[in-house]
């Protein structure tokens, strides 16, 4: 008797790393990410890949090399001979959002720079987090004189004034000035596993959106919904994807959902007229 074996699909691969806090699997479920675009790409092969990156920067290292000396080697391989670095001529592009991508063109975007960093970096058993710094994704190295803050574009350690000058467009945009100005400190927080993920879906979500690109859009909005199972607006864009994709019956079940859990009143008459609009057609 020959057993089978069904394949969960991407979807259900996703939904399995990202199901519970205390074992979420950031990097797998980073990597997991390209597979929309590209349906032929094994993570199990990119997971491979990154493992041998790993050994080839353990090499380099003396068997009593301390976090300094591990940060300087591992800063010298990733952003110097390897030459990873931010994608700016076009920053854009989804590609810089997947790690097989990257890890092929060595170009993308400082969160998912920051991520694969991330994973070499706590493979030699160094104390790293990031962080959702407003515009620019961060990442945070605690050493033994304290902790640092590093641009995953380039490495470079970043001093509080300089930290407070990237810090100052958004304040002055969000009108968190004098007597209301926030600490720095508060926008130097670890971001959550959770958290990472879901910027970089939404990173994806912008460019889609701003090309109307509704079936891309759709697949990544399937993956919000898994990830915040509880985030109504993402129940919501969801809906407004089935709609504009002319999936009817889908559309209505995530607008009403949105219409019974959400509480912003100026968004939900919107969405009623949408509702209302949806079922006569």
């Amino acid at each position: 008797m020959k057993l089978s074996f069904d394949q969960p699909t991407p979807l259900e691969y996703f939904a399995s790393l990202v199901e519970s806090d205390g074992e979420f699997a950031l990097f797998e479920a980073a990597v997991s990410l390209g597979q929309d675009e590209y349906p032929e790409m094994d993570v199990q092969t990119v997971l491979g890949e990154v493992d041998q990156l790993l050994e080839r920067v353990r090499r380099r290292l003396a068997a009593d090399s301390g976090p300094v000396q591990k940060l300087r080697i591992l800063n010298q391989f990733f952003f110097q001979d390897l030459a990873f670095a931010g994608n700016v001529n076009d920053f854009y592009d989804p590609d810089n959002s997947f790690i097989h991508r990257l890890l092929q063109s060595r170009r993308g975007i400082p969160i998912a720079l920051a991520v694969l960093w991330m994973e070499l970096a706590q493979g030699l058993g160094l104390a790293v987090r990031g962080v959702g710094f407003p515009g620019h994704f961060l990442v945070k190295v605690n050493l033994p004189m304290g902790q640092v803050v590093i641009d995953p574009l380039s490495g470079k350690s970043l001093s509080r004034e300089e930290l407070s000058e990237r810090l100052e467009p958004y304040r002055k945009r969000s009108g968190l000035v004098d007597e209301l100005e926030t600490p720095l400190g508060l926008y130097l927080q670890t971001a959550p596993s959770r958290d990472i993920i879901a910027r970089m879906l939404r990173n994806l979500k912008e460019i889609h959106k701003s090309q109307n690109d509704w079936e891309r859009l759709l697949a990544v909005q399937e993956r919000l919904v898994v990830l915040l199972p509880k985030s109504w607006p993402e129940y919501r864009d969801r809906g407004l994807a089935h709609a504009e994709l002319g999936h009817i019956e889908q559309a209505l079940a995530d607008l009403e959902c949105y219409l019974v859990h959400a509480d912003d009143r100026v968004n939900l008459d919107a969405i009623a007229d949408w509702v209302d609009a949806l079922r006569r057609s």
